[in-house]
């Protein structure tokens, strides 16, 4: 498994003994090098002591010799920098593009490495190191830990800067895209996206001090006024939202795009949707002021929305409930703070050049309590201490881009696991 070569190599997991060229040449190994997950050889730079003779250089790793033919090193003019070409299986003499002799020294993987691997692999319960988990140093699991928080913040923020592009550069335009995105908690987050990025920001801000035209283009975006309804509000809402889709030249979207399927009423879009109306009515300044905001709790007042009157007798149009002021809870506060506020600060930081917001960020996660869902349940009964949010986005990010992938090699856990003698 060429996979596990590589890694071997990288972490210096080599049998026991003196190790020599397929030629019979004494090989010691100074530097592994820096390994390279694009086009070329394996590894760069790497500093090998061959025969007595230094040579610094690249590395070619395969599984067998003669893939190194079979994938055409021998005419890559980019292979003509390999000092020594590493393989498990030695079955043939390999040359650069100007016939020299690349040396070659046979790597088995010692057995221990590759069954701990296929145990990793194999297994079906999540995740498939739990057992070892609760062995780990609190240093390294701490180190980890901060280097997965990091990992998911410069994700987010790649993602941040994405739709800051498609909003032409406009960052406010941006942040309600991310907020409408980050409304739909989950199961309506792709859709809320597009319905955020179908809203003419611009051009609303006209109507920015009316709440009921806000409401009308909002829920007729949504593709949540095309029914017959006999409800007084709702066919204000239908006539409104006509007007301003002829003034705009708007595209609805359709409302079967939305999911009901194991929704709390608390949740339903047309609660979520009334709510960014208020936020989007109330705050002139939205994305300026959260940038602003000392602390967590300055930044939970400014997302303290609520809905206009007729939402607090009603969960969806026509259908009466009991009457309920439907603001934002702390919780649902803070999770709008985890992946909207945080990434914004994250990744507006690194655009400015301004380090005091990325800090910024991550202090707001640590003053935050951790996030209670499936994934950080499951790393609780390893035995994970979670303290806060950034502990919990940092297991989210393990789960997504490390487990769910197998990527057992990439993970520090699965060194550790892996290393052991």
């Amino acid at each position: 498994m060429e996979e596990l070569l590589h890694y071997a190599w990288k972490h210096k997991i080599y049998p026991l003994g003196a190790l020599y060229t397929s030629d019979g040449k004494p090989v010691e190994i100074i530097d592994a090098g820096l390994q390279n997950t694009h086009a070329g050889p394996d590894f760069f730079n790497a500093k090998i002591k061959i025969d007595g003779t230094v040579w610094v250089g690249n590395v070619e790793i395969h599984r067998r010799s003669s893939d190194w033919n079979r994938h055409g090193h021998h005419q890559d003019p980019a292979y003509e920098s390999v000092v020594l070409h590493v393989a498990s299986d030695i079955d043939t003499e390999v040359y650069d593009l100007k016939g020299r002799s690349i040396p070659q020294l046979c790597l088995p993987y010692p057995a221990r490495l590759e069954e701990r691997y296929e145990e990793l692999r194999q297994a079906e319960h999540y995740p498939p190191c739990y057992s070892f988990i609760p062995s780990l140093s609190k240093l390294s699991v701490h180190g980890w830990m901060a280097s997965l928080l990091y990992e998911r913040m410069e994700q987010k923020s790649r993602q941040v800067m994405e739709r800051v592009e498609f909003c032409n550069k406009n960052w406010e335009d941006a942040f309600v895209v991310t907020l409408a995105r980050n409304f739909g908690f989950g199961l309506n987050g792709d859709v809320f996206e597009r319905w955020g990025k179908s809203i003419p920001l611009r051009a609303l801000d006209k109507h920015r001090d009316n709440l009921f035209q806000i409401e009308a283009l909002f829920f007729g975006q949504a593709g949540l006024l095309e029914e017959e309804i006999a409800d007084d509000y709702y066919q204000q809402l239908q006539k409104e939202y006509l007007y301003l889709a002829h003034k705009f030249s708007l595209q609805r979207m359709e409302a079967a795009t939305w999911r009901f399927l194991r929704t709390r009423p608390g949740n339903f879009p047309h609660v979520r949707i009334a709510q960014l109306a208020w936020m989007f009515y109330k705050e002139n300044a939205l994305l300026s002021r959260l940038l602003e905001a000392p602390d967590a709790d300055a930044v939970r007042k400014i997302l303290s929305a609520r809905t206009s009157e007729y939402w607090e007798t009603h969960y969806m149009f026509g259908e009466p409930s009991a009457r309920r002021t439907k603001s934002l809870s702390a919780s649902t506060q803070d999770l709008l703070i985890i992946n909207t506020v945080c990434p914004f600060l994250f990744a507006y930081g690194r655009h400015r050049a301004d380090e005091t917001m990325p800090q910024r960020a991550l202090a707001f996660l640590e003053t935050l309590k951790p996030e209670n869902n499936y994934i950080v349940r499951q790393w609780l009964q390893c035995g994970l201490e979670v303290e806060n949010a950034g502990d919990s986005q940092a297991l989210i990010q393990l789960k997504k881009m490390y487990c769910d992938a197998r990527k057992c090699l990439y993970c520090r856990i699965g060194y550790e696991y892996l290393r052991q003698r």
